[in-house]
């Protein structure tokens, strides 16, 4: 920041705050200065601070949560049209944090990692070329960005204006404050209240990626015996224009890719693992159309994997998206081989287009086509989705959205729809929703995803009230009193489920939350369900109720716990259901999250105890350089399992990585099978021009 070149930058500042003091000036001074060369956009933060020894800086690794650090943010509206943007961020360790936004942000966290997913409207896992630097002082601490413009994507016009929009969060005050202000209920995603980067004249540039790999895998699976092999692919990577990019990849891989967190289920809905695989991410969010993980029209996950979780390998494809005159467009096609005896080749092809209009309104199509290939093909192994959906931006607060869908499968004729009308409202003071869903019985997405089989109807609605008590004698933040109804029922006015939950949110000043609720629900059986072992419930409808307490302490502490208790009718019996939960910071470079999930069911059929236990370890060594450990316990099947990851990265996510698995048991959710593997795998960036 001593630089001259910086010196002779005018800053800009006067953040406001949205919490805890929301419309008051930032508790502590920031400066913003930026500037460009010919390729790249530059940033630097000087975040002053009157008590240094106060900050918080938790983590190294990419794309960690920064809920628990001091950190500070950018978006960027390349586009102007207060819908599509990137996010960069960092904290006083120099972690990057990067994604996509589309959609303006609907359905998708800010923060919150993995959870972002690569199908909502925040893509966490998107993964870009840039660089950053952080540093501590008696001042406070500052950062620097550097975000090549290759990396984005916006219009090809000589001279340009971007939305932009800053975000400090200060951890020790659970304070969180904006260039350009904001109301309580938005975060940073919200672009139609961003402020301006003007007069930015950006040459067109075209760029060139080549990024190859070699993989080497050592591995002992159970009866199978001992196995050695060795891999290699590329992707590349092509700017057509400063907007629209072609993407190829060749013999894909997804080694280095986190494995999925175990579940287990006691109800009758389909479980949904997030994308994480790094050729499906960037402009996910344009692929995505009718409703996140309930009726997804896309579901990427579909290609190179089985309904098992076994990997079919993927032999290349391509992919064009981005934008094309004044319109968002994506074209994919992927070709996958076969596994003997499991399935046949398959050839994926989507095409999606997408207009955005004024005030987070836009209007789009998609068609999705999967049909068999190769020797074992199926003349009949064809399925098609075709759909459109839109949504409609009312004043500053209101929106509708809405899509309409229909598939083609040999031998399924009628019925063969889906279709859903929502409405959002939300204010500082309230929030509003109200919703419809219907899938028709033979509605079948093979290249989507449906949260349960058979068709239903599905109303929701809910109403939340925050209320901010001011100079509140115990240190209360904001209380949030809320009702919330799901139901669902079949086409035959038999309801297979239904959840009313009345609750109320206390949050304080300091950190801590404390949840006290009641949930009324229903479950209805049209036939013998299996919930456990030989714990088989008859057919029926169970209506039942349920008290439930959550209490969290300040995430930003050194150590920090959460618990949720559940306990209630449940089928034809009772449930208590507990989920403590430990985030622990040692220093700077290391971080261990444990969290247990325990359900004791007491039925007339018979009682059982489910157990899933999961503890996270890191340590960063830079941030580039980090160990990983992720160890998982499942006891419905009897399952454990170690995924270790040692990563040395250089850009993107590209570098060294070596992988340890150890599967015991077999987890029927996620296909894992008992094996042993090492894996070493490296990827190279050539960034040509």
């Amino acid at each position: 920041m001593n630089d001259p070149v910086w010196q002779s930058v005018a800053p800009s500042g006067d953040f406001v705050q949205t919490a805890p003091d929301e419309g008051q000036p930032a508790s502590q001074r920031t400066e913003v200065r930026v500037l460009y060369t010919a390729d790249a956009i530059y940033f630097a933060f000087t975040c002053f601070d009157d008590e240094p020894a106060g900050i918080v800086a938790s983590d190294a690794r990419r794309d960690a949560s920064l809920d628990e650090t001091d950190s500070v943010l950018i978006i960027l509206d390349t586009y102007l049209d207060e819908q599509n943007g990137f996010v960069f961020g960092t904290n006083p360790n120099g972690l990057q944090y990067d994604g996509q936004l589309s959609k303006a942000g609907e359905g998708g966290a800010l923060m919150s990692g993995s959870m972002g997913g690569a199908g909502g409207g925040f893509n966490i896992n998107w993964d870009g070329v840039w660089d950053v630097r952080a540093q501590m002082g008696d001042f406070g601490w500052s950062a620097e960005f550097r975000i090549p413009f290759k990396t984005l994507r916006y219009p090809s016009t000589e001279v340009q204006d971007w939305g932009a929009n800053f975000q400090r969060n200060i951890r020790r005050r659970n304070e969180s404050a904006y260039w350009s202000p904001l109301d309580r209920q938005f975060n940073l995603l919200r672009l139609t209240d961003a402020g301006l980067l003007t007069g930015l004249g950006i040459s067109s540039q075209r760029n060139l990626k080549i990024v190859p790999y070699v993989l080497g895998e050592a591995s002992d699976i159970g009866d199978a015996g001992r196995d050695e092999d060795a891999e290699w692919g590329f992707d590349i990577k092509y700017s057509l224009t400063p907007s629209l990019t072609l993407d190829l990849t060749y013999n894909t891989d997804f080694a280095q890719v986190e494995a999925d967190e175990s579940r287990i289920s006691l109800d009758q809905f389909n479980i949904f693992f997030p994308e994480k695989r790094p050729f499906f991410l960037e402009n996910a969010g344009l692929f995505t159309a009718g409703k996140r993980q309930q009726v997804e029209l896309f579901f990427s996950r579909r290609i190179g994997l089985t309904e098992d979780g076994d990997i079919v390998p993927i032999e290349g494809g391509a992919r064009v998206s981005g934008g094309l005159l004044g319109s968002n467009v994506g074209l994919m096609y992927m070709q996958t081989d076969d596994l003997p005896g499991v399935v046949a080749a398959s050839r994926f092809g989507v095409a999606r287009l997408r207009k955005e209009l004024p005030n987070r309104s836009a209007i789009g199509a998609i068609y999705v086509h999967r049909e068999d290939s190769g020797r074992f093909a199926d003349p009949d192994g064809e399925n098609q989705t075709y759909g459109i959906d839109g949504r409609w931006g009312i004043g500053d607060y209101g929106l509708i959205s809405g899509f309409a869908a229909g598939t083609s499968t040999p031998g399924l004729d009628g019925d063969d729809y889906s279709w859903s009308l929502s409405g959002t409202y939300d204010s500082p003071a309230w929030s509003s929703m109200l919703e419809y869903v219907e899938v028709g019985e033979n509605f079948n997405p093979e290249v989507g995803f449906l949260n349960r089989e058979g068709g239903y109807r599905s109303p929701r609605a809910r109403v939340l009230r925050r209320i901010r008590p001011v100079n509140s004698r115990i240190g209360l933040l904001e209380i949030r009193p809320h009702v919330s109804y799901t139901g669902y029922w079949n086409h035959d006015d038999f309801q297979l489920s239904g959840f009313l939950h009345i609750d109320n949110h206390l949050e304080w000043r300091n950190g801590y939350e404390f949840h006290t609720g009641i949930n009324f629900t229903t479950e209805g059986l049209l036939e013998p369900f299996e919930i456990y072992e030989d714990v088989i419930v008859p057919p029926g409808t169970y209506r039942n109720s349920e008290v439930q307490l959550v209490l969290q302490t300040d995430e930003g502490a050194w150590l920090s716990f959460h618990v949720t208790g559940v306990a209630g009718g449940f089928y034809s019996g009772d449930r208590v259901s507990l989920r403590p939960g430990m985030r622990m910071r040692l220093g700077e470079k290391f971080v261990a999250e444990l969290n247990w999930i325990q359900n004791d069911v007491d039925l007339p059929e018979g009682d059982f105890v489910t157990r899933l236990g999961r503890l996270r370890l890191s340590y960063s060594f830079t941030p580039k350089m980090a160990l990983e450990a992720l160890l998982q316990y499942n006891s419905v099947d009897d399952f454990f399992s170690t995924n270790l990851r040692f990563s040395w990265l250089r850009k993107a996510n590209t570098g060294l990585y070596v992988v340890f698995n150890d599967t015991h048991g077999f987890d029927r959710y996620t296909g894992a099978e008992p094996n042993r593997s090492v894996i070493v795998k490296y990827t190279h960036m050539f960034d040509l021009f």
